[in-house]
């Protein structure tokens, strides 16, 4: 089949290399021009050199609404097109141009975590497993029919950096078996539950600033949720801002007010945490290492050198 290619990123990346290595002519890629965002700054292979590595046609653009575009994809012919962390919406005049339409590689277990950063939230929320779905694109956001999906599941130490890794895998083989199930007309397409779905905006800095009042056990998952190099979990210390880097739920339970520097355990301090720490019945945060704005790591043991006073989301 004759292929173009909508992506962006490590993503993108990885799926204009899978279309390469396939049986498949990957006759245009699109994607974004290179940002600043901090977000996108992260696993930011370029999809604009890999295609021009290939000899194949790029074009640049932040949004695909301008008639330069749509006369390249008339001309391109395409017999279906593949996207994968495209970042702004694709019209029906795109994702339904090509005859079999438009298949859309998305990081997560659809119909759940739908939109952005869905790695990052399915940790956070304490998902068992995360994986890759390829649907086809329609006018909702990800809800689209399943074609196929691979799942990995989530160990009690992953970081979403390893998430990453391994999620990564699965884009290859998935957009490999995928266009051939369509090619060969053996694909079975199957409706979402919209029931289940779950949609989830892009992450920001600001979606990393830890509230103590949250429970030890999602904190401990924020913290590896927002692992390097994503903006580590952070909160402030006598005015100063300082990132966790490393943090677990304590073995006792500790009483009083979230966000109190109470005492040592093991190798780290605890924090108070909890909306009903105050009873004493939940577990603390043990921070075990921590970052300062001058990029300086520390073990929490040593930079925090007397108990007491507190850490707060602002200065």
């Amino acid at each position: 089949m004759r292929v173009v290619m909508f992506g962006y990123q490590t993503w993108g990346h990885r799926t204009l290399r899978a279309l390469l290595d396939s049986d498949h002519e990957v006759v245009l890629v699109v994607t974004h021009p290179r940002s600043d965002h901090v977000y996108e700054r992260i696993w930011d292979d370029s999809v604009a050199e890999l295609a021009e590595k290939h000899d194949v046609p790029v074009l640049l653009r932040y949004r695909p609404d301008d008639d330069e575009l749509l006369r390249a994809l008339r001309d391109a012919a395409p017999d279906i097109i593949v996207a994968n962390n495209w970042r702004t919406w694709l019209p029906p005049e795109i994702f339904d141009a090509p005859p079999h339409g438009t298949l859309n590689v998305h990081d997560s277990l659809l119909p759940a975590y739908a939109g952005f950063s869905p790695l990052i939230w399915a940790l956070i929320n304490g998902e068992r497993e995360v994986g890759v779905t390829a649907h086809r694109m329609n006018t909702e956001l990800d809800m689209g029919d399943v074609v196929l999906q691979r799942a990995v599941r989530v160990r009690p130490d992953d970081t979403a950096t390893d998430l990453f890794h391994r999620t990564l895998d699965l884009i290859e083989p998935i957009v490999h078996d995928a266009l051939d199930l369509i090619a060969s007309g053996r694909a079975q397409w199957v409706p979402q539950d919209r029931g289940r779905a779950s949609f989830f905006h892009k992450r920001s800095v600001e979606d990393s600033r830890i509230d103590w009042n949250w429970p030890a056990e999602d904190l401990e998952r924020l913290v590896r949720a927002q692992s390097d190099p994503y903006p580590n979990a952070f909160t402030h210390h006598r005015g100063e801002r300082i990132r966790i880097v490393s943090a677990a739920v304590s073995r006792a339970r500790y009483g009083g007010t979230p966000g109190r520097v109470f005492i040592r355990e093991g190798d780290g301090v605890v924090i108070v945490a909890g909306a009903d720490a105050r009873s004493g019945r939940r577990p603390g945060l043990v921070v075990r290492r921590l970052r300062t704005d001058d990029g300086t790591e520390h073990a929490a043991s040593d930079y925090f050198q007397t108990m007491g006073g507190y850490l707060t989301p602002q200065p």
